[in-house]
């Protein structure tokens, strides 16, 4: 792979090499005056061209975002597409201008592209990738998902990557390859979110009233919906307890607050009741009658 690539470097210098010889002849036969105009003419042309570019990125951009199916991080994803092709018919059309020949530099370039794809392949697959996430759009601008072990809301996108803010102010970007290649979780995506709580009574306690505790718990809770009804069930006999799971329903924006708001006042409401939170303990019985 190294050698096939370094052959096919040694291939674009030698045609680029080749490519700017018989520019400097061609500049050379021109005379200074004639090129000093060309090379305005040049400029002005790279100049409107450039601000013909920004018009039209910024009809496209109101265009695109008056269609309601759309959304910001695809219209963005367009935009940046539409900018770099831009920028290259620019770059070429003011090189071809001056007196560059490109056909021999984008017909070495056309030999060696399958090499230097394999190169860039990282970039290339970031960029279908991001295609992908586009396309399918398993969330958007401001959404919070996690992605792997990693979780934020979605502050960018760009050919390249994905930008997440955490919820402790972080800021952690991932390659568009990355984030596709792994189960994405969207938080956003539906109005109402399971809040999924775990606790732990002793085996002695009494099950009925630790369920009338925790019912009214949830109750008292504005921010938990009444549809779907919330759950309150023994999951798991343990070692050393048996454990509740409660799933009350609230909006996605309110889930850590029910969350912690319900772990910091449990301890006390089943205390009222005579009921202590167990932790891992372990019985040990010695026979009397065996002699160490």
């Amino acid at each position: 792979m190294t050698g096939m690539l370094s052959l096919a470097t040694e291939a674009v210098d030698t045609t680029i090499t080749s490519s700017l010889l018989s520019t400097l002849q061609f500049w050379k036969g021109q005379g200074f005056v004639a090129f000093s105009t060309n090379l305005l003419t040049g400029i002005l042309i790279f100049v409107i061209s450039w601000i013909i570019l920004k018009i039209i990125l910024r009809s496209f951009k109101l265009v695109l975002n008056k269609s309601k199916n759309l959304s910001e991080l695809l219209i963005t994803y367009i935009l940046k597409i539409l900018s770099v092709i831009g920028w290259i018919v620019i770059i070429i059309t003011f090189l071809q201008h001056i007196g560059i020949n490109m056909a021999p530099l984008v017909a070495g370039l056309g030999v060696t592209g399958v090499v230097i794809g394999l190169a860039f392949q990282d970039s290339l697959s970031n960029f279908f990738s991001g295609a992908m996430l586009v396309i399918n759009e398993p969330f958007r601008k401001g959404d919070y998902i996690e992605v792997g072990s990693l979780s934020g809301s979605v502050a960018s996108m760009d050919l390249m990557c994905v930008t997440l803010n955490t919820p402790d102010g972080k800021r952690i970007t991932l390659s568009n390859k990355l984030v596709w290649g792994v189960a994405i979780t969207n938080y956003s995506y539906t109005t109402k979110r399971g809040v999924s709580i775990t606790v732990s009574v002793p085996y002695n306690a009494d099950l009925t009233v630790c369920k009338e505790v925790f019912t009214e718990m949830i109750a008292s809770y504005p921010e938990v919906l009444s549809d779907p009804l919330p759950i309150i069930e023994v999951h798991q006999l343990a070692d050393s307890s048996i454990n509740f799971l409660l799933r009350p329903w609230v909006k996605p924006e309110d889930y850590w607050k029910v969350y912690w708001r319900f772990n910091s006042q449990v301890v006390g409401k089943l205390a009222e009741k005579g009921i202590s939170v167990p932790f891992p303990q372990m019985d040990v019985h010695f026979d009397k009658n065996v002699k160490i």
